[in-house]
């Protein structure tokens, strides 16, 4: 199983992600392919992602049953312990006094 959430990405690369997989909400795809197939699905996201932010999920045989990776800027990054991906915060900016 294959999963790409896409969020502020150009219709061109949402176009070129419907070729592949299916999207079941808006910027959300789905699909089930082997490894060489979703890296290449992958490498497309990367060239084309532009201002956006992305992340994919995809079936692994490991404690959590699951990898991820994800690309551009958000709030929300992948962070590593003891072998386990988990998913860490980065503070909030601070809003400038008025």
């Amino acid at each position: 199983m294959l999963v790409i959430v896409l969020e502020n990405a150009p219709p061109r690369l949402r176009g070129r992600l419907a070729v592949w997989l299916l999207e079941v909400r808006a910027g959300v795809y789905v699909g089930n392919y082997s490894r060489r197939v979703r890296e290449h699905i992958w490498t497309h996201v990367e060239e084309g992602i532009e201002d956006g932010n992305a992340v994919i999920v995809w079936r692994s045989a490991n404690e959590s049953g699951f990898e991820f990776k994800t690309l551009g800027k958000n709030r929300r990054i992948p962070a590593d312990f003891d072998g386990v991906q988990l998913v860490s915060f980065l503070p909030e900016a601070a809003k400038p006094a008025l």
